[in-house]
């Protein structure tokens, strides 16, 4: 059994199909959907967990990306630049799982890297530019 933790980016267009769906069906790959936003012009974000056989994983990827979804490795991780943060709490108010908060009673923004889902959406929500992406050594397979 191979599994890796994956990001799609999809347009509008392409949210309309049941691709997931299809990845089960066709490729008899299972996934467990970690997180999911739709931004608001309708393009969405999803993390999921794929599992399979490593050849229908592959075919599966280049399902995903015939159909026009970005297919993005999640070997990354979100990153938090103490010394650049203010601790004005833009990114916990945009956090989904939690993992950006606010500690009391001394008001300042912690990072819970286990609960992060790697949706990047506190990086355009930080104003000191304090939250980036930090990619792993291993690049996903282009296909």
């Amino acid at each position: 059994m191979y599994s890796k933790i994956l990001i799609l980016r999809f347009s509008q267009k392409v949210a309309q199909k049941p691709i997931v769906c299809n990845l089960t069906k066709r490729f008899d790959l299972t996934f467990n959907i970690l997180n999911a936003t739709i931004l608001p012009r309708k393009e969405g974000i999803l993390v999921l967990e794929l599992s399979g056989e490593r050849k229908m994983f592959r075919e599966g990827v280049k399902y995903l990306k015939a159909q026009g979804v970005q297919v993005q490795n999640a070997d990354q991780e979100i990153k938090r630049e103490k010394t650049k943060c203010t601790h004005c709490g833009a990114c916990t108010a945009v956090c989904p799982t939690g993992a950006l908060f606010l500690q009391r009673p001394e008001m300042t923004v912690e990072f819970d890297q286990r609960k992060c889902s790697l949706c990047e959406l506190c990086i355009p929500a930080c104003p000191s530019r304090a939250m980036s992406v930090r990619p792993s050594n291993q690049k996903f397979f282009d296909g």
